[in-house]
């Protein structure tokens, strides 16, 4: 059957999770269901689970029946679609009343013998085998086995087991006749299948030797100039043999043998391992985090990966405000999210001393107010940077403030370091250019 890097294992944890409705005790297990798992080997069921009645094992890649032999109590086996070609090891099963091999490579039928000391045997399926295709197969079977009483889901007379014996003799030598040319065709299958797994095998090792001299020579000439281009255009020429490969596997006509039905079996598994291991390779070591270059340059950083537009920056409106830090520079405003800096470049050098930071209790939105430093502060001259909540609940969607109505605060006095506070509403009082006190004038009450 060939070498395969990639082996499916039989193990115990896997029978125990198909033994949930037994609280995943196997030892007193009656049935199991192994359906579909990827199974090559039959094995340890006769020591682990003894008490087996049913035993499901359709749509796996199970080459033989064996270590079935002790189950003593099995009343049930259903083994089709799988790579069985002969009918054997079941004599110790005393208990087999049904047997369902739908499906296989069983062309050796006179293996059926075998089944003369299953004495409760009552149902036997053999539909879909090499086997039934031989001339005088039905009545090879019913003469064979005195005990059966359904074969192929077809009830077995009386009278058809009596002609059956009649002519059993003759129908024996030419089964016999048939089955020997059915395993000289077997054979040269076996030799087809093995030169073309070595052709396979042999051309994935030029191809593996071609990979790694294309890794050596672009690794010396591209090494500091071209590591990116030359890396693009590796992936993408093995991308493209990829996709030779697989058409060449997918279209060439191959015999439905058990050996092409594992071979595409484990083609189909190392395509999905190869590809997890490129994912995998692709995963780089984060990079310490660089806010401010060897050369002094200020870079724009934003780790938390908060959608920004312009002035706006939104987080979680229930975050604490003792996990923000806000730090102005007058190049650079830096705000650490639970520690994770959000860092952004400004366009003009603002006053950090006259700058100033507000967190309102409704919205959660934080107003940072920094004045600039090349001109006499203006109301107008006053830029305002908005850090703000998602307001829906689904992340995908934003709900960005209205920066058209945010109205500026016209004075503003330096307040040293800049602290977090909640957002306050000042009144400020109005004064007049042209305004003249007269202390004679009494005040209005």
């Amino acid at each position: 059957s060939g070498w395969h890097p990639f082996p499916p294992v039989f193990t115990e944890d896997l029978v125990r999770r198909r033994a949930e409705h037994n609280n995943c005790e196997i030892f007193s297990l009656e049935e199991i269901s192994l359906h579909q798992q990827e199974i090559e080997k039959l094995e340890y069921l006769d020591k682990w689970c003894r008490d087996l009645k049913i035993l499901y094992l359709q749509n796996n890649l199970i080459p033989k029946i064996e270590n079935v032999g002790k189950l003593k109590k099995l009343e049930y086996l259903n083994v089709a679609l799988n790579n069985i070609e002969r009918i054997e090891n079941l004599e110790g099963c005393e208990e087999l009343k049904k047997l369902d091999l739908t499906a296989n490579f069983i062309g050796e039928l006179s293996s059926i013998e075998a089944l003369k000391y299953n004495i409760h045997l009552k149902e036997l399926f053999l539909v879909g085998n090499p086997c039934t295709e031989f001339e005088g197969y039905r009545q090879f079977v019913v003469a064979t086995l005195h005990q059966l009483k359904c074969l192929d889901s077809k009830e077995i007379e009386r009278s058809e087991r009596i002609q059956a014996l009649q002519n059993y003799p003759e129908v024996k030598q030419k089964i016999r006749e048939q089955e020997q040319a059915y395993l000289l065709k077997r054979a040269r299958e076996k030799e087809e299948a093995q030169r073309r797994m070595q052709e396979r095998k042999d051309k994935k090792q030029k191809q593996m030797e071609s990979n790694i001299g294309f890794d050596s020579s672009n690794s010396l000439q591209n090494k500091e100039n071209h590591q990116a281009e030359g890396d693009g255009e590796q992936e993408t020429w093995r991308r493209v043999d990829d996709d030779e490969e697989d058409r060449r596997f997918w279209e060439e006509p191959t015999p439905y043998t058990p050996e092409s039905r594992l071979e595409t079996h484990r083609y189909i598994e190392e395509k999905r391992r190869s590809k997890d291991n490129i994912r995998e390779s692709k995963k780089r070591e984060k990079p310490l985090q660089t806010l401010v270059t060897a050369e002094g340059k200020v870079l724009n950083v934003n780790v938390p990966k908060y959608t920004d537009s312009f002035i706006y920056i939104s987080f979680r409106r229930h975050l604490d405000t003792s996990l923000l830090d806000v730090d102005v520079q007058p190049t650079y405003i830096r705000v650490l999210v639970k520690g994770k800096p959000f860092q952004f470049v400004l366009p003009e050098e603002v006053k950090p001393d006259s700058s100033s930071a507000k967190r309102s209790q409704t919205t959660g939105h934080l107003v940072v107010t920094m004045p600039k430093g090349s001109a006499a502060f203006k109301a107008s001259r006053t830029t305002s940077y908005i850090f703000a909540e998602k307001l829906e609940v689904d992340p995908s969607k934003y709900s960005f403030p209205d920066v058209t109505k945010i109205i500026q605060e016209k004075e503003r006095i330096g307040q040293g370091p800049i602290r977090l506070q909640p957002e306050k509403i000042t009144e400020t009082k109005k004064s007049y250019v042209d305004f003249e006190n007269n202390e004679d004038v009494p005040p209005l009450i």
